[in-house]
């Protein structure tokens, strides 16, 4: 296993990695929008989700992969009335290429951000 770190997106809030390689496999935590110096972006669902794919790109790139290698995410909203305007945001990262997805509602998602985001992807 090898361990992903970039200064690039958030560091970790917790005692876990940004994301760990595997074989030729590349598996992200769930990133919030947080800025990489750990401030919490404002502003409603559309914001938050292009700040969290911001963070997604850099530990892609980091791991050797990027959005067009990614297999899976899981979506964690924390309103699902928000899954339209969410919806149209991931769909400008996913446009042609559309990986495995779960989207779910939760009651509450770290630092009260409204989307959290995590990946699988190949590494190229």
């Amino acid at each position: 296993m090898e361990i992903v770190k970039t200064n690039d997106a958030p560091q970790a809030i917790g005692p876990y990695s940004q994301g760990i390689i595997v074989n030729n496999m590349f598996y992200s935590s769930g990133q919030i929008p947080l800025t990489p110096e750990g401030e919490m972006i404002q502003g409603g669902i559309e914001e938050q989700t292009h700040q969290v794919f911001s963070n997604l790109k850099a530990v892609l790139e980091e791991a050797g992969a990027s959005f067009e290698t990614v297999v899976k995410t899981t979506v964690f909203l924390n309103d699902i009335n928000d899954f339209v305007a969410f919806n149209e945001v991931y769909a400008q990262y996913f446009s042609e290429h559309k990986p495995a997805r779960s989207c779910v509602e939760v009651s509450r998602i770290p630092k009260d951000s409204l989307v959290e985001i995590e990946v699988i992807a190949l590494i190229k």
